[in-house]
């Protein structure tokens, strides 16, 4: 399967990490990011230890934040 972009900068491919969203042209999963941000790291610091841009790094807060908009949660 090719990859398919999924969201501007974001691609899942089957043969990547199962299918798991990346930033585009890298191995670099979307959760790693997000996680990293939510441990404190800071888009400076990512792009450094990853060797990304700004521009990869808000992709992947942009599909994030896309996502959980798509969510629907069933409180009861």
């Amino acid at each position: 399967m090719a990859s398919s972009e999924i969201f501007p900068g974001i691609v899942s491919d089957s043969e990547i990490l199962g299918g798991e969203a990346v930033i585009k042209d890298t191995r670099v999963p979307v959760s790693l990011i997000l996680g990293h941000l939510a441990g404190g790291m800071s888009i400076d610091e990512i792009v450094y230890e990853y060797d990304l841009t700004e521009e990869n790094v808000r992709a992947a807060l942009g599909y994030a934040a896309k996502r959980i908009a798509e969510e629907v949660i069933d409180v009861k």
